[in-house]
This record gives structure tokens, sequence and C-alpha cells, in this order.
């Protein structure tokens, strides 16, 4: 009985990070895209999520070494500079073009183009060696592009520069992924627990992203009635509270995609993206009235079937080197079977090297 308690227990852990990474997945989208309905200002909220990110997370590496007495890791300058602030620069980019593209889009829009980023992160991969090249890649690439194709063909709701901004979202996005997933797998770097990464992320994707807010947003902001031009008080305080409130989701995000992903491996994060694409479109015609056509729909489901592949094919191809490979083990004692696509040189890289993909 205790094999199958186990596996309960697993599984019931699983669902509950699953559904957990959904509240705020899901969440952040409308909430920015209601937000941007009357604060068009994408990336100065932007810069406000990464200020109380980092907060939050100082906070929290504060509490975690108080209750372990473990010094938290701290990286060195030239680590930092030369290890984390690629990613930090194309992670800051890709949030911040993407919530630049609510000011524009409808999240069914959104959703769709956003899961383009398969197509971007393939190709990187290839780039940087970390996945072999595969025929059946192609199959997954025209799957993915004749269905983002056919969601867009004639849409009611189609609007060109929100559309541009988020398919460029989505290209920086491969890279952003790519170096995220050589970043947390580097095990000499200790970034493996999703709050040391943040933490160490969020200083550097303020300055990557504040000379095109300066660039954009900076004149209009100053000259807004929204926060230094304001007359009252209570419109100053409403327009903080709701900037805080989406700083707090943007915080429970990052942290609920890399604990999955550190708990589980990068297939259940890929496989839960799938289901929550699905999720987040049916809310959209429901909640936010966004009109799909039949086509449109069809085309989602072919950009899906593509996505579905691609999960599959890395699942098929991981087996036989997943095989070769122990059994790691998780914190809890059970074992957490992991299906690394960057492929490492150096057997002794083991027990807290991830992998995310999106």
């Amino acid at each position: 009985m205790a094999l199958p308690l186990q596996l309960l227990l697993r599984a019931a852990r699983t669902v509950g990070l699953v559904l957990f990474y959904y509240a705020f997945s899901i969440g952040i989208t409308f909430y920015n895209k209601w937000l941007m309905k009357g604060f068009h200002f994408p990336l100065f909220m932007t810069l406000v999520h990464l200020v109380m990110i980092f907060c939050l997370s100082a906070l929290t590496r504060s509490a975690m070494q108080g209750w372990t007495g473990k010094p938290r890791v701290l990286l060195s300058w030239t680590q930092y500079l030369t290890k984390v602030a690629p990613t930090a620069v194309a992670t800051a980019l890709d949030i911040g073009l993407s919530n630049w593209s609510f000011l524009f889009i409808t999240i069914s829009l959104y959703t769709m183009t956003k899961s383009s980023a398969v197509l971007f992160i393939l190709f990187f991969s290839l780039v940087f060696r970390l996945e072999e090249p595969n025929p059946f890649l192609i199959v997954v690439v025209l799957l993915i592009a004749s269905g983002l194709f056919m969601f867009t063909y004639e849409s009611t709701q189609f609007n060109m520069e929100g559309f541009v901004l988020v398919l460029l979202a989505s290209f920086i996005g491969g890279i952003r992924w790519t170096l995220t997933q050589i970043l947390m797998q580097k095990a000499e770097l200790g970034l493996q627990n999703p709050v040391d990464t943040m933490y160490h992320l969020q200083p550097l994707m303020l300055i990557g992203l504040f000379p095109l807010f300066l660039y954009n947003e900076g004149l209009s902001l100053c000259v807004s009635d929204k926060l230094f031009r304001v007359s009252e008080l209570p419109p100053l305080l409403y327009s903080l509270l709701t900037l805080s409130v989406g700083g707090c989701l943007a915080f429970g995000l990052g942290f609920s995609e890399f604990l999955l992903v550190s708990k589980t491996s990068s297939l259940t994060l890929s496989i839960a993206g799938i289901f929550k694409e699905v999720c987040t479109l049916l809310l959209a015609a429901a909640l936010m009235g966004d009109s799909m056509s039949l086509v449109n729909w069809l085309g989602f489901a072919v950009c899906l079937s593509g996505i579905s592949l691609h999960v599959g094919l890395k699942t098929y191809y991981s087996k036989g080197k997943v095989s070769q490979s122990r059994l790691q083990t998780s914190k809890g004692g059970a074992p957490e079977l992991e299906l690394p696509l960057l492929h490492h040189s150096e057997g002794e890289e083991e027990g807290d090297e991830r992998e995310i993909v999106h």
C-alpha cells in the first residue's frame, strides 16, 4: 500500500502545483489586460513589477536564511555580468513587449501568437546545440505556423501593431528560455532555487528595460494625471494599489513557474501550458467577449497539435537517454524522472539541474 499511496501523493502534489501555476498565469493575463484599459503605460507597469519582485524575493531569501540558518547564494560581479545579464535583458524585453501588446490586441490573439514561442525556442535550441536536429521538427514548425496563420486569417479583432509586438516578444522569448535553461543548469552558480534566480535577474532586467521605457513612455508619464500630475490623493493611491497587485501576481507567476519545473519536470510545464492556453481562450471568449470564427478555432487546434507533437517527440527521444542515467531523487525522497534538453559533457553535474521549455 505504500507505493500506491506515494504515487497518489505525488500526483496530488503535481496537480496542486499546476493549479497554483494556472492561478497566477491566467490571472495576471486578464489582470494586465484589464489594467491597460485605464493605465496606458505598460513599460512603467513592468518596471514596477520588477521592483516588487526583487523586494519580495529579497524578503523571501531573508526568511529562508533565518529559517534554515544557511546563507543564500550570492554571485560575484563577474558571474553576474557575464552569466546572468544576457538572460535578464532577454527576459525583460519579452515581458515588457508582451505587456505593451495588451494596449492593442485581445487576450485570444495574444495567447495564440505567444504560443509561437515554441518555434523560436526550437530554433535557438538548435543554434546553441541544445537539441539535436530531427526531421519531425519540420512537421512541428509547419503545424504551428499554419495554425497561427489560420487563427489570424480574417480575424475581426486583428491588430497588426499588437501582433508584431507579441511576435517579437515570442522571438525574444525563445532566446530568454534557452538562456534561462543554460543558467539554471549550471550547478556551480547555485541558482536552482526560483527565489534566488528571480532575485538575481530583476536588477539587470530593470536596467535593460529602462531605456525603452524612457524613450516610449517617459515624457507622457511625467505629464499624465495618473501619477505625477494627479490632483487628488485617492486616484494616486488607486494607481499604486493596482500596480502593486500586478507586482504580487508577477512574483507569484515567476515563483510558481520555476517551482513547477523544479519539483516535476519541463514536460509537466509544457503539457500544463497547452491546457492553460485552452482555458485562457475559453475564458477570454466568455468574460472579455473575444470573438473567434470556426477557422480561428481550427487554427488554434492545429497549433496545439504541433505543440503536442513537439512535447511527445521530446518525451520519446529522451527516454533512451533517461534510461541510461539514474533516476534523480527529489527532496521528499521520491524519484523524479528528468527529461533534459541540455546535454552535459560533465557527468558529475547532477541533482538540481532542470530544464525550462515553454
